[in-house]
């Protein structure tokens, strides 16, 4: 088994728990391996130390755990980082959704001008990572989940010469929205989706065998009129018929936004300010697995779950293992994988991970009918990537004006005036106003 030293960018976080719990399920895979949790808070770093080393010694495993709030310290002599942070938290968060909506746009924590921000911000702190790993660990790679994860690669590739590689569940996640909205198996459905993170589409569908979209359409006629719950996947399910492709469910932003506009505004909380009132109880239940001789997480108490962050997780074990795994990721787009995309561009798509690296698979173009979306949304990646991590205020309003969610360039200018002012303590003052 692979002996590694890994360390954890956001170790201390509501995610960190579920995460360690998720290398501890892995076991044997990182038996001899050693962890370095890196955060702010000591406390909280505590707690998720404990509960690891607890599970660690009940599975029999030998793991070393430290922690660290000295970033650079943290990172010394480390074969991997695991990055999964969020500057700023989740009250960050919430001006992302909250002050959009003044201006009639859609805030989100990864789409249109939320988005934006928090690459902003993730780069900011990703920027300051590679120097230091430069410096005491020149033979890392990032195995990197922090939001946006497409930006955030795309920034790194652009600008260091630092290995990294993005995960999402995305593609995995998303054809099963669409067939249960349909009332259908969501094991028959078979998609191959493609494009850049939360922005994919399918190049390539069937159910049980056969074309996707006859089948699909025919269960959209049927559902269409009935009243449903399930808003999202009646939307991703009318998308996909629409547009002939299995959506990410991110494009009803796109696609409904209007509609979701006006359910935005009108909903007393956003999703950041439910997570906030959740966030309480997430660390009393960790604290009181902490004083248990046998942690057990507990999912609806957990954030995100109990085994977070699984892809990386498998890629990790992948490359160091040497053990070939399937799996989607972001990665530059060298050799042409995508049609349609650079080569310097990070998209999303299907490979294979072994001991020698990230091996995409080759792709079938995107429909014609959703390409151009994809293909603005890549662009859009690239001007944020530049704005985040070498450009000025001009730069960034730059970036927003091209995201299809911003109107026009006025609100553009007001809004990322607000957004920039709202959160300047996390920030370099290159982006201030």
């Amino acid at each position: 088994m692979a002996r590694v030293k890994i360390a954890y960018l956001g170790g201390g976080s509501s995610r960190g728990a579920g995460t360690m719990a998720s290398f501890m399920h892995h076991g044997k895979e990182f038996d001899g391996s050693e962890f370095v949790l890196i955060d702010l808070d000591q406390d909280r770093l505590d707690v998720v130390r404990t509960i690891t080393e607890k599970m660690a010694r009940n599975a029999g495993l030998d793991i070393t755990i430290s922690t660290a709030t000295d970033q650079r310290e943290g990172l010394r002599d480390v074969d991997a980082v695991l990055s999964s942070y969020r500057p700023g938290g989740f009250e960050a968060r919430a001006l992302d959704e909250r002050i959009p909506l003044k201006y009639g746009v859609i805030g989100q924590e990864t789409q249109g001008p939320g988005g934006m921000m928090m690459a902003l911000r993730s780069i900011n702190i990703i920027k300051e990572v590679c120097a230091n790993l430069a410096d005491v660990a020149p033979r890392a790679r990032i195995f990197n989940y922090t939001n946006p994860v497409n930006i955030v690669s795309q920034a790194v590739s652009d600008y260091t010469d630092i290995p990294i590689v993005s995960f999402c569940e995305g593609p995995i996640v998303f054809p099963p929205v669409v067939a249960k909205a349909a009332g259908l198996d969501p094991d028959k459905l078979k998609a191959n989706l493609a494009g850049v993170n939360h922005n994919c589409w399918s190049n390539e569908a069937t159910y049980d065998g056969q074309d996707a979209f006859p089948i699909l359409r025919e269960r959209y006629e049927a559902l269409k009129d009935k009243p449903t719950e399930d808003r999202n996947g009646m939307r991703a399910l009318h998308l996909a018929v629409a547009m002939e492709s299995i959506p990410s469910d991110y494009f009803n932003y796109y696609y409904f936004k209007d509609e979701i506009l006006r359910e935005r505004q009108l909903a007393a909380k956003t999703r950041s300010e439910v997570i906030l009132d959740s966030l309480p109880d997430y660390w009393e239940h960790y604290r009181e697995q902490a004083a248990s001789d046998a942690p057990q997480l507990e999912k609806d108490r957990s954030r995100g779950g109990i085994h977070e962050l699984e892809l990386a997780i498998e890629a990790i074990s992948a490359f160091y293992n040497d053990a070939p795994a399937r799996l989607p990721f972001n990665i530059t787009n060298t050799g042409g994988w995508l049609p349609g995309f650079e080569e310097s561009t990070v998209v999303e798509l299907w490979g294979t991970v072994d001991g020698t690296g990230f091996h995409p698979e080759e792709q079938k173009p995107l429909p014609h009918s959703v390409r151009g979306i994809v293909q603005q949304l890549a662009e859009y990646q690239i001007l944020t990537a530049k704005a985040a991590w070498e450009g000025t205020a001009a730069d960034a309003v730059r970036a927003m004006t091209a995201n299809p969610l911003v109107p026009s360039l006025p609100v553009a200018e007001a809004l990322y005036a607000e957004l920039a002012t709202a959160q300047r303590a996390w920030l370099p003052e290159r982006l201030l106003p």
